[in-house]
């Protein structure tokens, strides 16, 4: 027989061994859609009366499947339990079908194999693999758990405790330790692939191989007693317990789906898996973490369009070392473009080159580079005292102290000595864009390149467009920084750009809370509970007070609302040198740990310090804390919408989330304030329009509560 469709088709191969290739029409990878089921379903129907004597599933693309269209799960978790249980019931019909076949069947995975598309393998009688692939099921990142069997059967082929692991971590698992733990029963080169699986179904034919009872093992109950169920459930459920922590129920729904599941047979097993599915697809978070995946895909895109117009960089330089320099040094090198780092001391070189071979080291011990590789890209990294070789330089990253006349001196000097094309971006975190360019012959040649610290850690970049920038020097240097393996989100310059002009009306929230008698230990716990993973006090301790204070200071200079008319605690620390971890002291005590890392403790004397700037010790319940602290970031963050500094909504979410940790079950403030529903935040927010003009709800805000309006409009 032949089929053929948009998304997949059938050929049969001499041998009389059929292959059913994925091929999605318009589309740089295979997924599991309407479009491409529908097909299968037609295709298994025809297969299953035919007289072929097995089934190959293989792709013509360089991945298997990537899993299901994500782009669909909005609509459909928005409709009835019963209609999602009905989608359910219809889509494992299709995957029983392909279990049931009357022929062996065998999957052959190059590349990628994940959620759906790992359903079917695991659903065929054998899997071959290539070097390359890498399989898993990451359902759980966003808020599900396997849909179309995958808690069934993975548990039966490679045990309850690697199952446990796969599913509720939502690993990607690569070919050598699928195949070790028995989920790939071979691993063939890519041009060897599908002859291997054409003779994996020849031996079953033959009678070498027993494919029926691969599948009964599949079928059937997992084969071990009470005991040893429950030491494999209870165990894993502790530990995915601790580690997913309360806001992100599904690894543990996994974890206890599996469990249910253990004793039943599949039509049984699979009733357990689709009530856990569905139980969870209604939940907000879920929602939450479906459209992060979105904002995700959102932001690739319009990422990628900028790169289409930019100039190649092969060459960078950062100016201005120690751990900052170093960090942007050490990423680059590793991403393959050449740099220069320089510094007008050898102190700060040696601390920035101190700084990226620890970040190599840390790799090459967590088995992620060999000591050749090191060695390579280390040697990438050109430390210098002075200009030498800036005038073949690309891009130039201004890493020097943040100083307005400082950088602006420096920029200037520099201007001078590299090429007219060069491009010349400021890593400065506050300082505006357009003051930063007035010094300079071509800004149109100048733009914001703002890193977050530490940054191999942190994946955001803001791209700073002043009011010069030329839409190549934009898009040259978001090319560079998707180059360096970080997302960049562009951003019109004020003072704080997207980021910390957020931040710092929830750090004023937070110094309004200290003077009106609330506990800062209660409102770290407070926020900690809600999602974010630290809270302002010791966000600050880290952060630097004396960073905070002088970036408050910017912003008050260019926000009226964000100027303080009352003593603030933060500004007493600091004053007082308690600067946070960089001093040891700030609102906690730091002191190494066995690894050298800054252990928090308690500070006996942070009580009476911020006694002497309080009107009055006062109880305050969590919610009103969380209330107090959110409003202002929301309401900040709606005006950096109102006032072009984003485009979408999504870029300012995805800000927050990516540059300062914004819980991702939350999907970001102004996600959040859809959750609250607008007329419902505005409400709140006037309930504290007396705490001053950080807490005044906008005029267009109050449009969109008077219409019910959104800011996500597809949810």
């Amino acid at each position: 027989m032949k089929y053929s469709g948009k998304a997949l088709s059938v050929d049969v191969l001499p041998s009389g061994v059929a292959t059913l290739t994925f091929d999605l029409q318009d589309s740089s990878v295979n997924k599991f859609n309407r479009q491409t089921l529908e097909e299968l379903r037609q295709a298994v129907a025809e297969l299953s009366r035919s007289d072929v004597k097995g089934l190959v599933f293989c792709s013509a693309k360089p991945a298997f499947i990537v899993g299901a269209d994500i782009t669909e799960f909005t609509a459909m978790f928005a409709q009835s339990e019963e209609q999602i249980m009905g989608w359910l019931v219809e889509a494992n019909s299709l995957f029983n079908a392909i279990e049931d076949l009357p022929f062996p069947t065998v999957t052959a995975i190059n590349g990628i194999a994940l959620g759906g598309g790992f359903e079917l393998a695991v659903s065929t009688d054998y899997r071959i693999g290539t070097p390359a692939a890498v399989v898993g099921f990451p359902e759980v990142k966003l808020g599900i758990i396997p849909g179309f069997g995958g808690t069934v059967r993975l548990p039966r082929l490679i045990g309850a405790d690697n199952a446990n692991q796969w599913i509720s971590s939502g690993a990607q698992i690569r070919a050598e330790q699928a195949f070790k733990e028995g989920a790939l029963d071979a691993v063939v080169e890519a041009d060897k692939l599908v002859a291997a699986a054409e003779n994996l179904i020849q031996q079953c034919n033959a009678g070498k191989l027993d494919y029926k009872a691969q599948r009964n093992t599949k079928n059937s109950p997992l084969k071990l007693n009470p005991i040893e169920l429950n030491v494999a459930f209870e165990t894993a459920k502790g530990l995915v317990a601790a580690q997913a922590g309360p806001n992100y129920p599904a690894p543990i729904t996994a974890v206890k789906v599996m469990q249910q599941a253990a004793t039943m047979d599949r039509k049984g097993a699979l009733e357990e898996e689709h009530a856990g599915f569905v139980k969870l697809a209604k939940l907000e978070v879920t929602a939450n973490l479906v459209q992060m995946f979105l904002n995700d895909q959102f932001l690739g895109s319009k990422a990628k369009k900028a790169v289409a117009k930019a100039s190649v960089v092969n060459t960078a330089a950062v100016l201005g070392a120690g751990i900052m320099g170093g960090g942007i040094a050490y990423q680059s090198a590793l991403k393959g473009t050449p740099i220069v780092m320089k510094d007008v001391r050898q102190e700060g070189l040696d601390l920035g080159m101190a700084e990226a071979r620890k970040q190599f080291n840390k790799r090459v011990e967590k088995g992620r580079m060999s000591i050749d590789q090191m060695v390579a890209a280390l040697s990438s990294i050109r430390p210098s005292l002075d200009y030498g070789g800036f005038d073949k330089i690309d891009i130039v990253v201004e890493a020097v102290i943040e100083n307005p006349d400082i950088k602006k001196s420096v920029l200037s000097e520099l201007e001078g000595i590299v090429t007219p094309d060069t491009i010349i971006a400021s890593n400065t975190s506050t300082i505006s864009i357009d003051e930063l360019a007035t010094g300079l012959k071509r800004p149109e040649n100048f733009c914001g390149m703002h890193f977050f610290n530490p940054v191999p850690v942190m994946p955001l970049v803001e791209v700073i467009r002043g009011k010069n920038s030329s839409d190549e020097t934009i898009a040259t240097t978001v090319a560079y920084a998707k180059k360096l393996g970080k997302t960049p989100i562009v951003v019109n310059n004020c003072p704080g750009f997207l980021v910390n002009r957020i931040l710092f009306p929830y750090f004023g929230a937070f110094a309004q809370l200290l003077r009106d008698g609330a506990d800062f230990r209660q409102i770290d716990k407070a926020m900690e509970k809600f999602g974010w993973p630290m809270g302002p006090a010791y966000l600050l301790d880290v952060v630097g007070i004396d960073t905070a204070v002088h970036a408050q200071a910017v912003m008050a200079s260019g926000f009226e609302r964000m100027q303080q008319d009352f003593d603030s605690a933060i500004e007493l620390l600091f004053n007082q040198g308690k600067l946070g971890q960089k001093s040891g002291s700030g609102f906690y005590l730091y002191e190494p740990d066995k690894r050298g890392k800054p252990k928090k403790l308690p500070n006996p004397e942070t009580d009476s310090l911020i006694a002497s700037v309080q009107q009055a010790k006062r109880e305050f319940d969590d919610q009103e804390i969380v209330d107090r602290m959110m409003v202002a970031m929301c309401l900040e963050t709606a005006r950096c919408l109102e006032d072009g500094i984003v485009e979408t909504a999504i870029e300012a979410d995805m800000g927050l989330v990516l540059g300062l940790g914004f819980p991702p079950f939350r999907g970001g403030a102004l996600r959040y304030v859809d959750s609250l529903g607008s007329a419902n935040f505005v409400a709140l927010a006037d309930k504290y329009a007396e705490l001053g003009a950080m807490f005044e709800v906008t005029a267009a805000m109050r449009d969109k509560a008077a219409s019910n309006g959104r800011y996500y409009q597809f949810s």
